[in-house]
């Protein structure tokens, strides 16, 4: 049955990318799956009511995904417009060259940004709240990246290993908690009961 379900995946993905002829589907593929995957880490961060859900990582991945896509589709765009010897219709490697890494440096940028926004420091202690949150954001938008990268058996298992830290290994967080020396834990619920 496994064994199905992995051939009936592998053919469904090649069929779609199979489209290259039509770049926007595949690139909508590739933001419908990433956005699926960021809604999983948001079903999660929704059940612990944190501030960024199910639709803030949804959007996220589906963007990262998106942006990495039109990336592409704009050096194609851009290169089949270009009159011959000018870098249009030139071998690859010849023509007009483009740095992935810019438009990934530009999206860790624009979520770094949509993270800080959820990371909040209450009262004069040392509470800081969002950082979880906040790196769910960033991980949201790295698994858009593999996703728009073509990356599909990465970006599921890195999901599920995001799923696992956030909501799995909630029990390790507790035993570090008792771990605390008592002055600490106390002054840590004095807060903790301050807040609304």
């Amino acid at each position: 049955m496994e064994a199905q379900v992995g051939n009936l995946w592998s053919d469904f993905s090649q069929w779609l990318l199979s489209l290259n002829d039509n770049i926007q589907f595949q690139i909508l593929y590739e933001v419908a799956l990433a956005m699926f995957l960021g809604g999983l880490i948001g079903v999660e961060r929704e059940i612990a009511d944190k501030p960024a859900g199910f639709r803030t990582h949804m959007l996220i991945a589906g963007s990262a995904a998106l942006l990495v896509g039109l990336g592409d589709a704009l050096l194609d765009s851009f290169m089949h417009s270009m009159p011959p010897g000018q870098g249009g219709n030139q071998p690859p490697g010849t023509g007009i060259r483009s740095d992935p890494i810019r438009i990934v440096e530009a999206i860790v940028t624009g979520i770094s940004f949509l993270g800080a926004g959820t990371i909040i420091r209450r009262g004069a202690g040392e509470r800081v709240q969002g950082l979880t949150t906040a790196s769910s954001i960033l991980m949201s938008a790295s698994i858009g990246i593999c996703v728009a990268l073509g990356q599909f058996w990465l970006a599921i298992g890195v999901t599920a290993l995001a799923l696992m830290v956030l909501r799995g290994l909630k029990f390790v967080e507790r035993w570090l908690d008792r771990q605390r020396p008592q002055a600490r834990r106390e002054r840590r619920q004095q807060q903790d009961q301050k807040l609304p």
